[in-house]
C-alpha cells in the first residue's frame, strides 16, 4: 500500500486528560478531576485495566467504567471516557447498553458527554487474572472488527437511545488491521509518536478511508503528549513546542496523563495550564 501526503484535518485543538485510576483512593482521583475540569480542559479519561501499569503491579487499582459512571455524575462539562476499553472484556452488547446508560448520566439538559474510547487489548496479566481468553494479537483485532458493528446496532435498538451518536475512539496505529478498522468505524484515532509517525500512519489511514468510501475529515486525529499517558515512557522538554508539532501535522486532541502519586503535587498541573494556555493561542 502506498503512502500519499496525509490529510491535514481542520478544526481546535482541544485537551484531554489521563487522570491514571491508580496509586491513590478514590476521593483524589474524584477531587482531581473537578480541579481538571475548573481549569477548563476539554476531556477526562481513564483507562480499562485491572492491576497498575506503572509503579507497584499490585497496588490500588479501580475499574473504568463503574468510575466513568460515578464521573458522569461528578462533572458538568467534560467530556469523558476511556483511552482505551478493551474489547475482550465485555460483551459487545453490554458494553453498548453501558455506554448508553452513561451518555445519559452525563447529559446536562442537552447531549450527553460521553465518548467510548475503545481498543483490541494487550495487557495479558489482565486476561490471565480474569479469565478471559487472550488469543493473539491478530485475533483480538478481528473481534474488535466484529463487535464495532454490534455495538452500533445495539444503539439503534435501545430505549431510550443515545442522546447523540456517541463518538467512538480507536487506538492503534497498526497499519493493515486497526488502521481499515479506524477508518470504517472511529471518529477519533487516537496514537502515539513523533510527527514524521503519525503524518505517515495517517496517509495510511488516509488511504483506508477512500477504500472503505469515508471521507478522512470526519476522523479526529488524537496524540499523547508528555507526560505520555499509558505506556509511553519519553517525555519531551516543552509540551507547546510538542504539541504544536502535532498540530501542524494535523492533530487536534492532545492527550496527557496524571499519576496517582502526583495528584496531591500542585507542580503536577503545570504541564496541563501550559497546554490549555496553547491550545486557546492557537484557537484564538
Amino acid at each position: 500500500m502506498s503512502t500519499p501526503t496525509a490529510h491535514v484535518p481542520s478544526g481546535p485543538a482541544r485537551i484531554a486528560v489521563q487522570v491514571q485510576p491508580q496509586h491513590t483512593d478514590y476521593a483524589s482521583i474524584r477531587r482531581i478531576c473537578a480541579t481538571l475540569e475548573e481549569l477548563g480542559v476539554d476531556m477526562l479519561l481513564n483507562w480499562d485495566h485491572f492491576f497498575p501499569l506503572s509503579g507497584d503491579p499490585d497496588g490500588l487499582h479501580y475499574e473504568c467504567w463503574t468510575m466513568l459512571a460515578a464521573w458522569a455524575e461528578a462533572t458538568e462539562h467534560v467530556e469523558i471516557g476511556a483511552l482505551v476499553s478493551c474489547n475482550s472484556y465485555r460483551n459487545p452488547q453490554l458494553l453498548a447498553d453501558m455506554a448508553r446508560t452513561v451518555d445519559h448520566i452525563s447529559a446536562r439538559g442537552g447531549e450527553g458527554r460521553l465518548v467510548l474510547g475503545i481498543g483490541s487489548g494487550w495487557a495479558e496479566r489482565d486476561y490471565d487474572e480474569y479469565g478471559y481468553p487472550f488469543g493473539t494479537a491478530g485475533s483480538r483485532l478481528d473481534d474488535l472488527a466484529r463487535d464495532l458493528p454490534l455495538i452500533r446496532e445495539r444503539w439503534s435498538k435501545l430505549n431510550p437511545a443515545p442522546t447523540r451518536d456517541i463518538p467512538i475512539l480507536i487506538g492503534g496505529g497498526g497499519e493493515k488491521k486497526t488502521l481499515r478498522i479506524v477508518a470504517e468505524h472511529a471518529s477519533i484515532w487516537h496514537t502515539f509518536g513523533e510527527a514524521e509517525v503519525i503524518t505517515r500512519k495517517g496517509a495510511v489511514l488516509d488511504e483506508w478511508c477512500a477504500t472503505v468510501g469515508r471521507d478522512p475529515s470526519q476522523i479526529i486525529r488524537s496524540a499523547g503528549v508528555a507526560p505520555t499517558p499509558g505506556r509511553m515512557p519519553e517525555k519531551v522538554d516543552s509540551y507547546p513546542t510538542n504539541a504544536q508539532a502535532l498540530y501542524d501535522v494535523g492533530v487536534r486532541l492532545f492527550t496527557t496523563g496524571i499519576s496517582g502519586e502526583a495528584f496531591d503535587d500542585p507542580a503536577s498541573l503545570d504541564a496541563v495550564r501550559e497546554l490549555i494556555a496553547w491550545r486557546d493561542d492557537v484557537n484564538a
